[in-house]
């Protein structure tokens, strides 16, 4: 049995990418060997990790999905007993979500003995309510099955509406159910935290990579640790991972 991790937010820049770099590092640093997959026609940020081994993969073609490459995506996922994390990006959110559920393809997954597991990002800001649109767009349309994980993003400013909070909006309370996990990506002070971070993406590094580099001041280093435990606890603390 596998389990297959997909990322799936219709709204694009929010973090899809980071969420599965940090899954891929988490499960290596427990000793697993992740299948790692960038289907991204657009963006192919997940791909640029050169550590992590990230094979990319063209689901779309004309805006619609590629058959015989989703056929060569499913044969490849059928004889995995480890893990394999997706990254999706947001202009094949529809078509994707469609074609995952038109085909059956969780049911399918199931069949095989693999669970599927839906990674969708809520952020703060202009964007928050478009990605909280997205998440229950996904809990609507996928059958009773996949399992949820809500990554709450606040770089954008603080996730409410109204003075209300995701965990206690309709949309969230609603399709409470669906949800396995809430994974919260930390606040970080931009001037010191969040300018490491952002440059450490920038250049496609894994958190050993950039703990590695000597070029890299003490505390440049110490905080990258730090903000490493930090998304790695979200992770211990969610069951599905």
């Amino acid at each position: 049995m596998a389990t297959i991790h997909m990322t799936l937010q219709g709204k694009g820049g929010v973090g899809k990418s980071l969420i599965a770099a940090t899954l891929a590092q988490y499960k290596r640093s427990k000793g697993s060997s992740p299948l790692c997959i960038d289907t991204d026609p657009v963006n192919a940020t997940f791909h640029g990790y050169k550590g992590l081994d990230v094979q990319r993969l063209q689901l779309m073609e004309d805006n619609e999905i590629n058959t015989r490459n989703f056929d060569a995506l499913i044969e490849t996922l059928a004889p995995l007993t480890d893990t394999a994390i997706i990254d999706n990006g947001a202009t094949s959110f529809v078509p994707l979500s469609h074609y995952l559920v038109s085909n059956q393809v969780p049911a399918l997954l199931a069949e095989m003995g693999h669970e599927l597991v839906i990674h969708t990002v809520i952020t703060g800001g202009q964007a928050m309510l478009d990605t909280v649109s997205g998440f229950v767009d996904l809990a609507l349309h996928f059958p009773v099955g996949p399992r949820f994980v809500a990554w709450l993003n606040p770089y954008w400013g603080p996730i409410e509406h109204e003075g209300v909070g995701f965990e206690h909006m309709k949309a969230y309370l609603t399709h409470k159910s669906r949800v396995t996990a809430i994974a919260r990506i930390p606040q970080l002070k931009p001037e010191t935290y969040g300018r490491d971070l952002e440059e450490m993406l920038q250049a496609r590094l894994t958190f050993d990579e950039a703990l590695a580099l000597s070029s890299l001041t003490i505390m440049t280093r110490q905080r990258l640790k730090i903000i490493k435990g930090l998304l790695f606890n979200q992770l211990e603390n969610a069951t599905v991972i």
